[in-house]
């Protein structure tokens, strides 16, 4: 799997196959993870250890323009989400090199 893009279908296949779990299993399994994450995510910030941190920005209503027409338009306020990667996972990332 040397892909930069990776779906949870992807994602359930190769934990099917590398540990023998039924893909219906495998599929649940990854399913309940992303929800697990999401609702901790909504509670507040979610750190996980070795791995980084998930924090909510909220972004404010601004001006925007567009470059080709300068035709100026609202970007409305909305939730952003930030992910910071712990020392311990940036490590492991630069001792594989």
């Amino acid at each position: 799997m040397n892909k930069s893009n990776l779906t949870k279908q992807e994602l359930s296949l190769e934990l099917s196959r590398k540990l023998g779990f039924p893909l219906s299993f495998s599929r649940k399994l990854i399913n309940d993870l992303v929800n697990i994450f999401i609702s901790n995510i909504r509670k507040g910030n979610l750190k996980i250890k070795n791995i980084g941190s998930f924090k909510i920005l909220k972004k404010n209503q601004r001006l925007g323009r567009n470059p080709k027409t300068k035709e100026q338009y609202i970007i409305s306020s909305r939730n952003s989400l930030s992910f910071s990667s712990s020392k311990n996972l940036i490590a492991s990332l630069d001792q594989n090199e």
